[in-house]
């Protein structure tokens, strides 16, 4: 198993080609949620990578999903930037999650583990409050967390599946948002990870499709309704990026080797390189961006 990350150049500083690295990855399986570290190679969630210019310098941040992928990757920016963060994670990604804390400490900041699943109604209630409770208030809420497992036929989908992968992207951040949304004042930021998926979905994520559609949905109809409080609503909508999601029941084994390589940019993208998006819509610099959606797809467009 590779030891390094696969690094994205424009962190070097200099000029780069933006096609490189190009995906070489080896077959891998790995039981849902999988975990990061025992990826290869293994993603850049900006451990090293990523530089901080302090843009969110006192802001405390909640993350669901903050283990590992993109939700890891916003968390170590955040800190970098100057905020304190909380990541919720599942009890089995507790290796992905310690590497991710570790950063945000490394960083001097406060750094808060609330394993649990999203799942559960109740759960997503005190997770709210345990976050408000040890970051004293919340500024930023990042609605990541997401079930993404392939399904070839609708006939092969059960219940429970589609269940679960609507209670983890549809249900969750409903339960979340509506929890954390007395914590939240004028300036607070909520942002929820949807998909190229809600927009050209394939045809064997039926069910992560369509809860993707309603991410952006859900970004654009609370925007509006939050828009007299003062508190921003944005979606973000990634392409294909190297993540634990696709090489645990994301995507055929087959797929996942070639993750990314029928974009444009020939490539997947690294989690770190979509973290500057969270970071802006965190930041007070996007105060006039509301009920918008971000795509980071490598070419093909939204």
């Amino acid at each position: 198993m590779s030891s390094d990350p696969v690094l994205p150049p424009f962190r070097s500083g200099s000029i780069h080609d933006p096609r490189l690295p190009t995906p070489d990855f080896a077959a891998q399986e790995q039981r849902a949620p999988g975990l990061a570290v025992k990826m290869d190679p293994l993603p850049d969630h900006g451990e090293t990578s990523y530089r901080g210019t302090g843009r969110l310098k006192g802001k405390r941040a909640l993350i669901t999903g903050g283990d590992s992928g993109i939700g890891a990757a916003a968390a170590i920016a955040f800190a970098r930037e100057g905020a304190d963060v909380a990541i919720c994670y599942l009890p089995e990604e507790q290796p992905d999650a310690d590497r991710v804390l570790e950063t945000i400490k490394g960083e001097g900041r406060v750094a808060v583990a609330i394993p649990g699943d999203l799942r559960e109604e109740a759960f997503c209630k005190e997770m709210v409050e345990s976050a408000v409770s040890q970051l004293s208030g919340l500024d930023i809420l990042v609605n990541n967390a997401g079930r993404q497992q392939f399904c070839h036929k609708l006939e092969d989908l059960t219940t429970d599946a589609f269940d679960a992968t609507m209670k983890t992207n549809v249900y969750a951040p409903f339960w979340v948002t509506r929890a954390a949304l007395p914590h939240l004042g004028s300036g607070a930021s909520i942002i929820i990870t949807s998909s190229v998926q809600a927009f050209s979905p394939s045809e064997h994520l039926f069910d992560y499709a369509q809860s993707k559609a309603a991410n952006v949905a859900f970004a654009q109809s609370l925007a509006k309704q939050l828009a007299p409080r003062g508190i921003r609503v944005n979606a973000v909508c990634p392409g294909p990026y190297w993540t634990a999601l696709q090489i645990s029941g994301g995507q055929p084994t087959e797929k996942a080797q070639e993750h990314g390589a029928s974009q444009p940019l020939g490539r997947p993208g690294q989690p770190v390189e979509i973290a500057p998006i969270y970071v802006l819509l965190a930041s007070d610099e996007a105060s006039y961006i509301t009920g918008e959606y971000f795509g980071s797809v490598g070419g093909s467009g939204l």
